[in-house]
């Protein structure tokens, strides 16, 4: 098992759509892996192919997003081609946060609860749903799949404070050594 790198904006491959998963192997099983120590060493909760610069429909997300402290010490979720196939009408705003945007936290509107159809590691189809933190963890890490970041769904203003902000922590973060 490896940690990756984790792409930072404006890396153009966060903008990049992700391909289908078509093929459930050994060498998938070993990327998930690597994204799960990725996920852990970055104290994340969800983590998207596409931020590590694979381009695979495929996230992970720690199951305490699903199922707050009951999901600690499970297995992550491995959600591979998800589809929303519900999501309710009523928003909430809450703050989120994004590895590729380290230390950038901004109030984001998403459905209050979501549920997608996806398949695991080994191929198989299952349904998920999740509500508030868990809806909106899953939807944020699909938007990466998509190409879409979180500062897309926020105002001018917003965006810009957000981009202000990501520049000066990417900035410190290139002058720290270690």
């Amino acid at each position: 098992m490896a940690v990756l790198e984790v792409l930072a904006y404006p890396n153009p491959f966060l903008r990049k759509r992700a391909e289908a998963v078509t093929v459930f192997d050994e060498a998938l099983k070993g990327f998930v892996a690597d994204m799960e120590e990725t996920m852990a060493a970055e104290d994340g909760v969800g983590l998207a192919a596409t931020q590590v610069g694979r381009d695979a429909r495929l996230l992970i997300l720690d199951p305490f997003a699903i199922d707050g402290d009951d999901g600690r010490g499970k297995p992550n979720l491995v959600i591979i081609n998800p589809e929303v196939v519900w999501a309710s009408e009523r928003t909430v705003v809450g703050e989120e946060g994004c590895l590729s945007f380290p230390g950038v936290f901004i109030q984001v509107a998403r459905p209050e609860k979501v549920r997608i159809r996806a398949q695991d590691a080994s191929g198989e189809v299952f349904e998920l749903e999740g509500e508030g933190l868990g809806a909106r963890a899953i939807l944020h890490e699909i938007d990466h799949l998509d190409g879409v970041v979180m500062i897309d769904h926020v105002s001018h203003l917003q965006k810009r404070r957000a981009l202000k902000k990501h520049e000066r922590n990417q900035k410190a973060l290139s002058k720290d050594p270690g």
